[in-house]
C-alpha cells in the first residue's frame, strides 16, 4: 500500500478527501480515511476515551492537527441540533500516529478535557473539531458520544447503539473488519480492532442528500450495475463504509423520530451492555435499529435474560451474523470471521463456543433466532447492486391482522415499505414453509415454531451477473461460498445452490415472560426518515405496546 505523498513509503495512507483524491493510488476496492503524516496538509482528527458519559464524568479529547490552533463545538444531536459548548484557540499538536493504529490504537496524548454538566439533557452529542490555517480551507472532524441518563427511574425505553458494528466498519487508519493493510502482504482485514482512534468520515455526521445503501430505483438490467453510495463517498471524500454503519446513517434517524413522537428513552451502547450486567433492568423495552451485525455472547445473554424475565425487545435491524469478543476493558474488539476456524486461538479449546465466527455455524452453534427470532445466514443481501436489484424494496405482507399491523391498511400480499425502500441492504430471515398461503417456521434453523411470520421478502447471497462488458460485481458469490463451506462443509454445486437463497422476515414472538418484535432489515429507519406512514404506524404500534 503506497501513500499519496511518498510513493516509496510503506504504511497507512492519507485521508481520501477532495484535496487528496486526485493523487490517490489506492484501488477503489480498498481506500480508507487516515492521517496524511505530512505537516503541509491541513487536517484535524480526534477521539474520545469512551463512548458514553454521565454527569460529572470527564471527557478526554485526544486530537492531532497540523493547524497551530483549533476549536471545538459540542451540541446535542436530537430533533434539532442544539449547541451547548464552544471552545476556541486551543493549541494544535500534530501527534505521531502508529502505522497499525487501527489494530492497537493511536496512543495520542490528551489535548483537551471537559466535564459533563448536570444540566445537559441526556442523549447523543456531536463534537465538531475545526482547524483553520491561513490561506487554506477549514477542516472539520466529527465525534459522537452519549450523555447517559441520571434519573433514578429508568425510562420505559432504551435505545442500544450498535457500536460493535460501528467499530468493525471503521476504516480510519487503514484496517477494518473488511479490508486492511495487515497480514504478510499488507492487504488483509484485521481480526483485531481498537476503538482508541477517530471515527472514519461519515459515521457521525452526513450532509443532507448522502445516498443510502439502497438505490431509489431498481437496477437497470440493460445497464452496468451501480453502487451509488460508494461513488458518492469517493467523489466527496467520505468512507465507503458510511452507509453501512454509524450514528449518522442509522441510530440518529430513529432517535430523532422517536423524540419528535414524544417517546421518553435513554440511549446507551452495546459496549455499555457488555460492561454493565444490569443495564436493561428497570426498562420495559429495549430497542435495536439499523445494522447490528457484531455482538458478543455477553450482550446476547443479557438481552435473553431481559426477555425471559418479562422485558420487551423491539429490533428494527438486520444482519445479525458475527460473534465477537471484547478485551482491554472493551477497548479492543476481536472477530476472526471467515478465518475463525483456522486462526481464532479459542478454536479447539474449552471455550470454543466463544470462537468469533458466524452464530449459526459450528463451533458456536447459537442461532440468532434464539434471541431475535431470525437468523443472519438465512438472509443477507437485498437491493444492493444486482442482489435482488430489481425487487420492490419492501416486504410482502402475509398476516395483516397481526396486532403490529393495526391501522396500517395493508392486506394479504400487499407491499410494505416499497416506496421508502425499507427492505435491505442486508436482512435476516427464517427457514419457513407455506401452508395454505401462510408462512410458518420449520424450526430447522433454530427458530422457535411459535414465531409468527408477519411479512417476508426475498434475499440472496449471489449477485446476479448479466455479463455486461467492463462490469465488476461488488458482492459476487463469495458469501455463498463461505456459507456453503461452514454449513455444508463443501463448495460443490449443490451446497452453493442451497446457500444462494435467503429471505428477510418481520416476526413476532413470545420469549419467556417477555416478547420480541423483529423487522429483520437494516433499512427500516429509512421508512422513518422518509415519513412512510405505514412504517411509522407499525413502529408506533410496537413501541406503544412494549413501553406501556
Amino acid at each position: 500500500m503506497k501513500t499519496v505523498n511518498d510513493p516509496e513509503h510503506e504504511g497507512a495512507g492519507p485521508a481520501i478527501t477532495p484535496r487528496t483524491r486526485a493523487r490517490a493510488r489506492h484501488i477503489l476496492d480498498h481506500y480508507y480515511i487516515g492521517p496524511a503524516r505530512d505537516d503541509r496538509v491541513l487536517e484535524i482528527w480526534g477521539y474520545t476515551d469512551r463512548y458514553t458519559y454521565r454527569p460529572g464524568d470527564t471527557v478526554d479529547l485526544r486530537v492531532s492537527t497540523t493547524a497551530p490552533n483549533w476549536s471545538l463545538e459540542v451540541g446535542r444531536d436530537g430533533v434539532n441540533y442544539a449547541p451547548v459548548m464552544h471552545v476556541a484557540d486551543l493549541p494544535g499538536l500534530h501527534q505521531d500516529t502508529p502505522e497499525h493504529c487501527s489494530v492497537y490504537g493511536c496512543d495520542w496524548e490528551v489535548s483537551h478535557s471537559f466535564t459533563i454538566p448536570d444540566d445537559w439533557t441526556a442523549g447523543a452529542y456531536l463534537i465538531t473539531l475545526r482547524a483553520e490555517r491561513q490561506g487554506d480551507a477549514v477542516e472539520e472532524h466529527h465525534l459522537i458520544f452519549v450523555r447517559r441518563a441520571a434519573q433514578a427511574e429508568p425510562a420505559a425505553m432504551v435505545l442500544v447503539c450498535a457500536t460493535g458494528t460501528w467499530l468493525a466498519y471503521n476504516c480510519w487508519g487503514g484496517s477494518s473488519a473488511y479490508e486492511g493493510i495487515t497480514g504478510p502482504e499488507r492487504n488483509a482485514f484485521s481480526p483485531i480492532l481498537s476503538n482508541q482512534r477517530p471515527w472514519t468520515r461519515g459515521f457521525c455526521k452526513l450532509p443532507a442528500g448522502a445516498p443510502r445503501a439502497l438505490t431509489e430505483k431498481p437496477t437497470d438490467p440493460e445497464g452496468m450495475v451501480r453502487y451509488a453510495y460508494m461513488e458518492w463517498a469517493y467523489a466527496y471524500g467520505y468512507s465507503k463504509k458510511y452507509a453501512s454503519a454509524g450514528w449518522a446513517s442509522y441510530e440518529r434517524h430513529f432517535a430523532r423520530w422517536a423524540e419528535a413522537e414524544g417517546y421518553e428513552f435513554e440511549i446507551v451502547t452495546q459496549h455499555d451492555l457488555e460492561l454493565e450486567p444490569d443495564l436493561l433492568t428497570g426498562h420495559r423495552c429495549a430497542v435495536f435499529v439499523g445494522h447490528d451485525e457484531y455482538w458478543t455472547a455477553t450482550m446476547r445473554d443479557r438481552v435473553e435474560r431481559f426477555t425471559e424475565g418479562g422485558g420487551r425487545v423491539a429490533r428494527f435491524a438486520g444482519n445479525f451474523l458475527w460473534q465477537t469478543r471484547l478485551e482491554d476493558q472493551a477497548q479492543t474488539q476481536i472477530c476472526y470471521k471467515y478465518t475463525a476456524k483456522d486462526a481464532d486461538p479459542f478454536m479447539g479449546s474449552d471455550e470454543k463456543h466463544l470462537v468469533t465466527g458466524a452464530w449459526d455455524a459450528p463451533p458456536v452453534n447459537r442461532p440468532g433466532a434464539q434471541t431475535f427470532g431470525v437468523n443472519g445466514l438465512k438472509g443477507i443481501y437485498a437491493g444492493l447492486g444486482n442482489c435482488v436489484g430489481q425487487g420492490s424494496g419492501g416486504f410482502t405482507v402475509y398476516r395483516p391482522d397481526h396486532w403490529a399491523m393495526k391501522g396500517v391498511r395493508l392486506g394479504y400480499g400487499d407491499q410494505l415499505g416499497a416506496e421508502s425502500k425499507v427492505f435491505g441492504y442486508e436482512v435476516d430471515g427464517v427457514d419457513f414453509c407455506f401452508d395454505d398461503g401462510l408462512p410458518f417456521p420449520t424450526g430447522k434453523d433454530g427458530t422457535d415454531k411459535s414465531v409468527e411470520i408477519i411479512a417476508l421478502g426475498m434475499a440472496t447471497n449471489v449477485e446476479a451477473d448479466f455479463s455486461h462488458w467492463g462490469e465488476t460485481l461488488y458482492i459476487g458469490s463469495a458469501d455463498a461460498e463461505f456459507k456453503a463451506l461452514i454449513l455444508f462443509g463443501e463448495r460443490k454445486e449443490e451446497a452453493l445452490d442451497k446457500s444462494s437463497r435467503g429471505n428477510g422476515a418481520i416476526v413476532s414472538w413470545k420469549s419467556g415472560d417477555g416478547e420480541v418484535f423483529c423487522a429483520g432489515t437494516c433499512e427500516w429507519v429509512a421508512g422513518l426518515a422518509r415519513r412512510d406512514t405505514q412504517v411509522e404506524t407499525i413502529t408506533r404500534n410496537v413501541l406503544n405496546r412494549f413501553c406501556r
